[in-house]
């Protein structure tokens, strides 16, 4: 298999953002916790680190998904630790993975505010708050805010979703 990628993504809850990507095509790896970016961005904010294939999961795709699963065009008083934003590893990632938020701005009635920022730093969550949906789905978190995006992915990327997920989420009644 060709070298997996990776990308920095951030916007909502590292909670939902994990069990997204945990539950696509592609993905291998997804570390939560919190990015630091460089400059004015160097705050931590709630993240996740997606490692994938491009083979199997394009980085638009990721993108996309990213984008929809989180208000990626809402300014909203929770930013600094919920900054929307794609995180890249390289500057030569910079130009393409801006012109993918340029074409995908289409698809939103209302601009989208997701950044592109150089990876700074990670730190990792505690123990006990990685793989936060698969390991407890009934906590009153996972159902009132992970499975209703849980759902959107199902319903609008289903071809991108894992078989083992679909699997997982059929056994919790998910569909």
């Amino acid at each position: 298999m060709k070298q997996l990628q990776k990308i920095g993504l951030g916007g909502g809850c590292h909670w939902c953002t994990e069990a997204i990507f945990q539950s696509l095509k592609g993905v291998f790896k997804v570390e939560q916790g919190f990015i630091a970016s460089t400059g004015e961005h160097e705050s931590f904010s709630e993240a996740v680190i997606v490692h994938f294939s491009e083979a199997i999961i394009t980085l638009k795709d990721i993108i996309t998904i990213h984008l929809h699963t989180h208000n990626s065009a809402s300014q909203h008083s929770m930013r600094n630790k919920y900054r929307s934003a794609v995180y890249v590893f390289s500057d030569a990632e910079i130009g393409p993975i801006s012109t993918v938020l340029e074409c995908l701005q289409y698809d939103f009635d209302k601009k989208l505010i997701t950044q592109v920022l150089s990876f700074g730093t990670f730190k990792a969550s505690n123990s006990q708050y990685r793989d936060y949906y698969f390991t407890d789905s009934n906590r009153p978190f996972c159902r009132t805010h992970i499975v209703p995006k849980l759902r959107l992915l199902l319903d609008k990327f289903s071809v991108q979703i894992n078989s083992d997920a679909m699997a997982a989420w059929a056994i919790k009644n998910l569909i």
